[in-house]
């Protein structure tokens, strides 16, 4: 990595975000790759679940990808802390390439042996556990300090666009061509990552220092850091709470069909009104930003994000419904936005690929958890219970954080979370 910046210079600081070298390559490659993920994510449950015709496989396609993530991400964050953050990338979006292309020689092969694709997403998994902390990691070394926030608000935002876009895309790719025109469209896309990734300069990386001695102290420094950092450790956890607590996707196709009445064109709306409301958010933001209070615009929007599942929990209109994931979406958008910019700022460059890593696991546990809370809650009380009792737990969580945490509550500029 480059050598150390003590502060970014103020010249390069007032070039325009976009104008920043690199930094438009790097969201356009990664855009690129969350598209591939996306559809390669919607055409291989088809694939599997039209081979076994049980609902069981869906859960295994995803704890496939899931379990090997959660077991390398602390490694993961500990070799992107190590060694070049670029490079990891490459070498991880490599992999998922090669695992596209292996999908695309099943299709093409006709292959219904189920465990040669369980295989293929394990792989794949694994793969990803290094993508996360090394992206997370990697943006901060190529924008400024001063522009930190705002990159990372269009770089959210913009990948919402992979996210509304990608399924939709898989799906027409797979009428189209089956299978494998859809995993060719995959690989194509890593490529095109690749190859975007290769001119992106890494400007504000600070120089290496001495890690700890061992591989279990070097994996576990990351949660010390967190536990000493109550900004770090308030954001996280209140994510982490909130998500476990008052997500309400695992419920949506339950309320389109025996509360709303509205079909699957109805579940499909109420899915991207999330999304859109998160895009939306995530531009303005970008354009505006969070110039005061930060900690406390962070509390506020979760506490919007309870109220609008609330919202959406007692509500038998459709239309009202959409307008409550749709500020459900607006309001997570706030939140990541202020905890990512706060997690990198009061973070060492030296420990952010450690730190992201312990972050992703607590976002990637939270989301499976959360489906499994009120995918089961929903089979004990019912789904309105169950959606209901999330919004009041994520409203109380709010309250709670914010007497543990009032370092974070008093977070005013962005500047302040800074180490």
């Amino acid at each position: 990595m480059s050598s150390a910046h003590a502060a970014d210079p103020p010249a390069e600081e007032q070039i325009a975000l976009h104008r920043q070298p690199g930094f438009v390559s790097f969201l356009v490659s990664r855009l690129a790759a969350v598209f591939a993920m996306q559809i390669q994510a919607v055409v291989v449950a088809w694939q599997v679940y039209a081979i076994t015709r049980d609902p069981m496989s869906l859960a295994y396609v995803g704890l496939a990808q899931f379990l090997p993530m959660v077991v390398l991400l602390l490694p993961a964050g500990d070799l992107v802390d190590r060694f070049p953050r670029k490079r990891i990338l490459q070498l991880s979006w490599g992999v998922q390439g090669i695992c596209s292309a292996l999908l695309l020689a099943l299709s093409l092969a006709a292959s219904e042996r189920v465990g040669a694709f369980y295989a293929v997403l394990a792989l794949f998994g694994c793969a990803r556990a290094f993508t996360g902390p090394a992206l997370q990691s990697l943006l901060p070394n190529i924008v400024p300090r001063s522009q930190l926030a705002q990159a990372i608000a269009l770089n959210s935002s913009i990948m919402k666009i992979a996210v509304i876009g990608g399924p939709l895309l898989g799906g027409i790719l797979y009428a189209l061509g089956g299978g494998g025109l859809a995993y060719a469209v995959c690989l194509g896309c890593f490529a095109i990552a690749l190859v975007l990734l290769l001119p992106v300069p890494i400007r504000f990386a600070e120089a290496s220092q001495a890690l700890e001695a061992t591989a279990w102290r070097r994996f576990t420094a990351g949660i010390g850091y967190i536990r000493r950092q109550p900004i770090i450790l308030g954001a996280i956890s209140l994510d982490l709470f909130a998500v476990l607590l008052g997500g309400v996707v695992a419920l949506l196709p339950i309320y389109a069909q025996e509360v709303l009445h509205v079909g699957p064109e109805g579940l499909g709306a109420l899915r991207s009104a999330i999304a859109v409301g998160a895009l939306l958010m995530g531009i303005y933001l970008g354009v505006r930003g969070i110039k005061r209070h930060a900690g406390m615009v962070m509390f506020v929007a979760v506490a919007i994000f309870g109220i609008a599942n609330l919202v959406f929990a007692f509500s038998t209109l459709f239309w009202l419904s959409l307008i409550a994931m749709l500020v459900a979406g607006a309001a997570d958008m706030i939140s990541v936005y202020v905890r990512m910019t706060v997690i990198q700022l009061a973070t060492p460059d030296a420990m952010r690929g450690r730190v992201n890593a312990v972050n992703m696991l607590f976002i990637g546990s939270s989301n499976e958890l959360g489906e499994f809370r009120a995918g089961s809650m929903a089979a004990w009380l019912g789904a309105v219970p169950a959606a209901v009792i999330g919004g009041l737990g994520t409203l109380a969580v709010v309250g709670a954080w914010m007497r543990l945490f009032p370092t974070l509550r008093r977070v005013d500029r962005f500047d302040d979370a800074s180490r």
